[in-house]
């Protein structure tokens, strides 16, 4: 059987340069690395940049530098901030490859990451999503597998007090799973982060992406909880990444705004869970 291919998909807004270059390198590293593993065959890459006209340059000099062996990169621009759900859905209706990689911007692929969810997605044919492990800047472990989230949670993890958080420590572990991510196989995980989720391209497009009613956050959860209706989301230890990404409450008064109109709208949609 032939390899499989690929389509990903990246959406910038204003990205730091420095980290979209890096981003794109590992990317192709990766990709090259699971091709000499007869893990991938055609890739496409589409970089969909959110950006006003006047900051769109730094985004285009990256791909500029994308080496054509990896596969083929293409920008899309002009449509304004429509947001991550909605900007990434512009790859998928278009994609025609057996599998979709949705990637920040701000994360780096380890050389053999792709080729291990790939063939992880290979020996798992119940498994429609992989999430990967993810490590910070700092080498620990980041735990963005997560499990059905209470409001109270929620608030403990993204706006508490150290003190509060200190408290009820024990709750916020088991939101992050704490006590099964780690070095093995993990399947049937709730939720995924959409930092990186590799998901079967048919299964994508039967649910038609991303749910646009999100501007930002949130919209990652909702698409792990639908594609856990019709198949798995599975934690695969060996395909790992390195993510740079922050928090909502450390990035201003308007990312918090968006975090608390989406976690509503969530809610709203797959019900409440207060404590």
């Amino acid at each position: 059987m032939p390899a499989p291919s690929l389509t990903v998909s990246i959406v910038t807004f204003q990205p730091d340069p420095r980290l979209l270059a890096r981003a794109l390198s590992s990317l192709a590293r990766s990709i090259e690395e699971a091709r000499s593993r007869a893990e991938v065959g055609r890739a496409g890459v589409v970089v969909i940049d959110n950006s006003p006209a006047d900051s769109r340059a730094p985004v285009a000099q990256a791909i500029a530098s994308w080496p054509t062996g990896a596969g083929t990169i293409e920008l899309i621009t002009g449509q304004g901030n429509v947001g991550y759900g909605r900007a990434n859905n512009l790859a998928i209706e278009r994609a025609h490859s057996d599998f979709h990689l949705v990637m920040n911007p701000d994360v780096e692929l380890e050389p053999a990451a792709l080729g291990e969810a790939l063939r992880a997605a290979r020996d798992h044919p119940e498994v429609g999503m992989i999430a990967p492990a993810v490590f910070g800047d700092d080498g620990e472990r980041q735990f963005l597998c997560k499990r059905y989230p209470s409001v109270w949670v929620l608030f403990l993890r993204g706006f508490a007090p150290a003190f509060l958080r200190r408290r009820f420590m024990p709750a916020i572990n088991r939101y992050e799973m704490r006590d099964v991510i780690g070095a093995g196989y993990v399947p049937n995980v709730p939720l995924a982060s959409g930092c990186f989720m590799l998901a079967r391209t048919a299964l994508l497009t039967r649910l038609g992406g991303f749910d646009p009613r999100y501007f930002m956050y949130f919209e990652d959860y909702d698409l792990s909880l639908r594609v856990g209706r019709e198949s798995q989301v599975a934690y695969v230890p060996e395909a790992r990444i390195l993510h740079h990404g922050g928090e909502a409450s450390r990035k201003g008064p308007k990312h918090v705004a968006w975090f608390v109109r989406s976690a509503w709208r969530f809610f709203a949609t797959h019900g409440w869970k207060v404590a």
